[in-house]
């Protein structure tokens, strides 16, 4: 693997928990200079939201609420894409629901100001949005379709049999009380929005009436899962495509097949957020599981505070580096 090129990937809604990434606060430069890059493009918001982060007594607004999850999630998530972007370019960067949007940024498609801000925009769409919630199975989504009732659909396809289902809340725990009796496996994400269903298209409407971001040719190819291919410039370009995304599922498991079968040499895939779900999704494919393929975490798996916090980052940086 020495020389191979590396690809960050950044997880979405789901990743987020209370202290994530705290502990590379004020301690790592870069990390601290690009999460206050992100908390003073958000404004009011941002100040709110440092405070929940940082503060030591309850927050004013719980972390899984999409009011709280998604800046933190886009905080971290491009604090720890800089600190790596610091020493080594990236030659690929994917994103895990609106991880794509961090993606963006990172590959210079919007800046971080315009990033914020789209991403503002479609919180403050989602929150008027009836309460919904998003359901881990493991099962293919063909045979998922006999249990799909209301307005509930396959959110997200992770793995061979790993897919996220999403929709309102009622009809969501019908479907929950039936994959029960049938024997299914399965955890609730940690959402109180339904992303990636039908329930979600009055956002999508209104942020596809806001658009107004200013749009740049990537400097790095971005893999999207909405697409399952390269990022056009087209679509790169469309309000249509960044509201769709509210609505629309992710296909993050044939997107990163094609982003290791684009890279038959090898490719370091790591993982630019607060957890390791997408280095555990990386790790169940032939080429990372036999090689020549590898997957790493900036930061650890579950939360185990502020020294686990470095120690995971250092690691993963040493590790990085032995590979380059």
């Amino acid at each position: 693997m020495s020389g191979a090129p590396l690809a960050l990937m950044f997880p979405g809604q789901g990743s987020q928990h209370v202290g994530m990434g705290r502990g590379l606060y004020g301690w790592d430069p870069v990390f601290t200079e690009s999460v206050e890059e992100v908390f003073t493009a958000l404004g009011p918001l941002g100040a709110q939201v440092r405070d929940d982060w940082l503060g030591e007594a309850t927050w004013s607004v719980a972390v899984d609420d999409v009011r709280r999850a998604q800046p933190l999630i886009f905080a971290v998530d491009y604090a720890l894409g800089r600190t790596v972007c610091q020493t080594v370019r990236p030659a690929a960067v994917i994103g895990h629901s609106a991880g794509e949007l961090v993606a963006a940024v990172v590959a210079g498609i919007f800046s971080v100001a315009d990033g914020a801000r789209l991403m503002q925009q479609r919180v403050e769409a989602a929150v008027e949005v009836p309460s919904g919630g998003m359901l881990a199975v493991a099962a293919g989504p063909d045979e998922l379709a006999p249990f799909l009732v209301g307005d509930v659909v396959v959110a997200a396809v992770n793995a061979s049999r790993q897919v996220m289902l999403a929709g309102s809340t009622l009809p969501l725990r019908r479907v929950q009380t039936s994959l029960a009796t049938a024997g299914y496996t399965f955890r609730p994400v940690p959402a109180t929005s339904p992303f990636h269903s039908p329930a979600m298209q009055p956002a999508a409407d209104a942020v596809r009436e806001s658009f107004a971001a200013t749009v740049r040719p990537a400097t790095v190819p971005l893999y999207s899962a909405y697409t399952g291919s390269v990022l056009s410039a087209t679509d790169a370009a469309s309000g249509d495509f960044w509201a769709r995304q509210l609505t629309d599922p992710v296909l993050f498991a044939p997107t990163l097949r094609l982003l290791l079968d684009d890279h038959p040499e090898g490719v370091r895939l790591i993982e630019a957020g607060s957890s390791q779900v997408l280095t555990a999704l990386a790790k169940r494919t032939s080429a990372v599981r036999r090689g020549p393929a590898t997957a790493v975490g900036l930061l650890p798996a579950v939360p185990a505070g502020p020294e686990a916090d470095r120690s995971t980052f250092l690691a993963a940086l040493d590790e990085m580096a032995a590979a380059a």
